[in-house]
């Protein structure tokens, strides 16, 4: 086999030509091919080409600061934009705000597929994630402002049930981040948190007669690198750009040194953890905790949610339950800001789009998941924000098939509480009502989930909720809280209370002592 070309990252940005379709990865703040991105951006800014590309990236990535993909994020350059989350490109979420690009938000693990649909030359992609939701055509089809006219998937009916298919992209040039790379191409990806979908990207732009360029720390000579650890085969990349370790551009994470134990190339030992406060979100935490089960698979989502597992850590039953992250670890303890999509100590790695896979099967015993709204039916929306773009990520998703799926957050937005003594006192009410009448955008659909029969509660600081078929059911209280002006009053729409309920919550949860707590067979 020849040798693979190496080149800098000038040149590689040399290749893009206006009107491509540019496949980039990463996963938060982590396996960015910045130095990639950056020399796009640069050569657009002397020269005012390449011009009117599509960008397309599976998971959001950058720090809010300009980097991975907002370095896309100008006029001009940019043409259209498909991803999976815009919450960390705040200028790619301007320029779609002011109606200068077209956009879509297309849930994760759908976009994940649709790299392996496209390698394989797919007509494209069907999956059932998404109906009722944004994402279904009927509600708007991910189209994130007014200048996007075109949908991006339809629906169909397969064997009686509805499903969304998206057609296959083509895709013109792939930029990937690895580790090393031998002189035939050959990729591994030891320091990296995950794998991502570096081989579907790869093999996707391959196939497609397109450029695979991948970003690496150092070139080795041929032979050198374990097989069993590359992760792209020099069969499909054309051109590798290498960037040493300290540079910047090429840490494992944005801002972050090389840390070995979330790269599953080291075990850490972590520290006793010190009790958190009593606060809110321990609260919550407390109580979703009250839902998990021996042995179970969960997945957590970042914020409140990831109370349950410091609960869990607390109360002496974290080795209860098996964390995931959906871009890959399995195992360990999910990293949180820069770090998330990373897992300390995981047991495992998977690509993407199989834990996706694991996930759409209803692989997940349970999954913890934020809440910004929500509504009447059962409607969560995380996805849109006012005027400001989030997007899904993974979350319609992780949600939609999950044996049981539990919503945490406070019921207003705001809330200051105090707590201690086995009861909740409200000291101050929050502004904002998340309970609403109807959601700003549909990120995870009630009434889809209630037909299917999945178990899926909302918790909140002082009531809980649980979603039947026939809507939202109030069923626990907190001690101490008035039902009538604290509960019912801070909701817009008049939950379904039943005969004998709600019921008192666990006064163990507003104690500031350890609650003994038991996970169920």
């Amino acid at each position: 086999m020849s040798k693979v070309k190496v080149i800098t990252a000038d040149e590689a940005a040399m290749l893009v030509k206006d009107g491509d379709t540019v496949v980039c990865a990463g996963f938060i703040a982590s396996n960015i091919p910045e130095a990639l991105e950056i020399g796009v951006e640069e050569r657009f800014a002397k020269t005012g080409c390449p011009k009117d590309l599509t960008v397309v990236y599976v998971a959001g990535t950058g720090n809010q600061d300009g980097s991975s993909i907002d370095h896309f994020a100008h006029e001009g350059l940019v043409k259209k934009v498909i991803g999976g989350h815009y919450n960390m490109i705040p200028n790619m979420g301007k320029l779609l705000n002011e109606n200068k690009i077209e956009g879509w938000n297309v849930p994760q693990g759908a976009l994940a597929s649709m790299m392996r649909d496209s390698a394989a030359h797919r007509v494209g992609t069907i999956t059932s994630v998404g109906i009722g939701t944004f994402a279904d055509p009927r509600n708007g089809g991910g189209r994130l402002n007014e200048k996007t006219k075109d949908d991006i998937c339809k629906v169909i009916e397969l064997e009686g049930e509805e499903q969304l298919f998206y057609p296959r992209l083509a895709m013109d040039i792939a930029f990937i981040r690895g580790t090393y790379a031998d002189e035939q191409g050959n990729v591994t990806m030891e320091k990296e948190v995950a794998p991502l979908d570096g081989t579907a990207q790869a093999m996707a732009v391959h196939n497609n007669g397109g450029i695979v360029v991948v970003q690496v720390e150092k070139v080795v000579q041929a032979g050198q690198l374990d097989p069993k650890l590359v992760k792209v085969p020099g069969i499909y990349v054309d051109y590798v750009v290498e960037i040493p370790a300290d540079d910047p551009r090429q840490l494992q994470s944005l801002h972050c040194e090389y840390n070995p134990a979330y790269a599953g190339n080291k075990r850490e030992p972590v520290d006793a953890l010190q009790p958190k406060v009593l606060d809110a979100k321990k609260i919550i935490g407390r109580r979703a905790a009250m839902e998990l089960k021996k042995n179970c698979a969960v997945n957590l989502g970042i914020g409140v949610p990831e109370w349950v597992s410091a609960v869990a850590a607390e109360e002496g039953v974290a080795d209860e339950m098996t964390l995931t992250v959906e871009c890959g670890p399995i195992g360990g303890i999910p990293g949180g800001g820069l770090r998330f999509g990373g897992s300390l100590n995981a047991q495992a790695y998977v690509d993407e789009a199989y834990q996706f896979d694991f996930y759409d099967g209803g692989g997940l015993d349970i999954c913890y998941l934020g809440l910004a709204e929500a509504d009447a039916v059962g409607n969560v929306n995380v996805s849109r924000l006012g005027t400001r773009i989030t997007g899904s990520g993974g979350f319609t998703d992780i949600a939609s098939n999950s044996k049981k799926a539990i919503f945490c957050g406070t019921m207003t937005n705001g809330v200051k509480i105090q707590t201690g003594d086995g009861k909740l006192t409200i000291t101050q009410e929050g502004k904002l009502h998340k309970f609403v009448s109807k959601v700003n955008e549909i990120t995870f659909s009630g009434p889809v989930a209630a037909k299917k029969g999945r178990i899926v509660k909302y918790v909140t600081e002082r009531a809980v909720f649980e979603l039947k078929e026939d809507g939202m059911h109030l069923i626990e209280i907190a001690p101490g809280v008035d039902l009538q002006t604290q509960v019912l009053d801070q909701i817009d729409f008049k939950p379904i209370i039943d005969e004998g309920y709600p019921k008192l919550m666990d006064e163990r949860i507003f104690k500031d002592e350890p609650m003994g707590l038991e996970i169920a067979d």
